[in-house]
């Protein structure tokens, strides 16, 4: 664990969670301890509610929400057809911060998906081309065969963002944010949506 920060207090967080989150996100990118401030465990629940994790990156966020993108046809989108719940989990150890992020799910529109598909490497978009994210890989030379094929056919222009390739928005309605203290007397405060949709703030044991 980190050494232990200071305190976080009622009267220092800003009223709007997503605000929040971006000074802690920015102070996270400022880290240079932190590679991947970015990084962040998507947590849903596979079609038969077994809870499943993985790594996915934070590609934008605003008061919309919190989006990724990924194959449509992997097991992470299955899972979220199938409950179309999830949640995100950030952990910046050197900042000693953690902040979880739970809501519904929707898909991104296909102009947002566009946008952000140009601006991949071209390698990566290759790559969303070649892959069948999760299924069964008979050998890494498949793979690579795979990818010289699509290499081949777009030789000579741009990588159009396959059909099968988008991304997903949580939309939250509850985000939390945990400050590390000394002798585990962590700081908690939970952001929930009320009746009238604004946000309430509470401090949680820790």
């Amino acid at each position: 664990m980190s050494s232990p920060s200071a305190s976080l207090k009622r009267r220092d967080l800003s009223p709007d969670p997503v605000e929040q989150f971006g000074r802690w996100f920015a102070e996270a990118e400022a880290e240079p301890r932190i590679v991947f401030a970015e990084a962040v465990c998507l947590s849903t629940l596979g079609p038969g509610g077994t809870p499943e994790g993985r790594m996915v990156l934070l590609k934008h966020f605003d008061e919309r929400g919190f989006v990724f993108y990924t194959n449509l046809e992997s097991a992470k989108s299955r899972s979220l057809n199938a409950h179309r719940r999830a949640g995100m989990t950030f952990y910046w150890q050197p900042l000693g911060r953690q902040v979880r992020v739970r809501g519904e799910v929707e898909t991104v529109s296909a102009a947002e998906a566009d946008d952000y598909f140009a601006s991949r490497p071209r390698g990566s978009q290759l790559g969303a081309w070649a892959s069948d994210q999760s299924r069964v890989l008979a050998s890494r030379a498949a793979l690579e065969a795979r990818l010289a094929a699509v290499e081949a056919r777009h030789a000579d222009g741009e990588v159009p963002r396959p059909p099968h390739w988008s991304g997903y928005r949580i939309v939250p309605d509850t985000i939390e944010f945990w400050q590390e203290g000394a002798a585990r007397l962590h700081d908690r405060f939970q952001y929930r949506r009320g009746r009238a949709r604004e946000w309430e703030v509470r401090r949680l044991y820790p």
